[in-house]
């Protein structure tokens, strides 16, 4: 799977990087940056998570 992030979108609640650490990290605005865009498939759990969690939507997931 693959991480896509609009960074324009994004209003720095903390929420992806705070529930998803291994996916997820903060710039240092405290908004989110993707510490890997490629997500293996031990750490897709963690990335849903993250992506459900903002409530901007600018955190998407795409099938390879």
């Amino acid at each position: 799977m693959k991480l896509r992030l609009d960074a324009d979108a994004c209003e720095g609640h903390g929420r992806c990087y705070m529930l998803a650490p291994e996916i997820f990290d903060e710039d240092e605005r405290g908004h989110c940056r993707l510490r890997r865009e490629q997500v293996p498939p031990d750490l897709e759990t963690q990335a849903r998570i993250g992506v459900d969690s903002c409530p901007e939507g600018a955190l998407a997931l795409d099938p390879d």
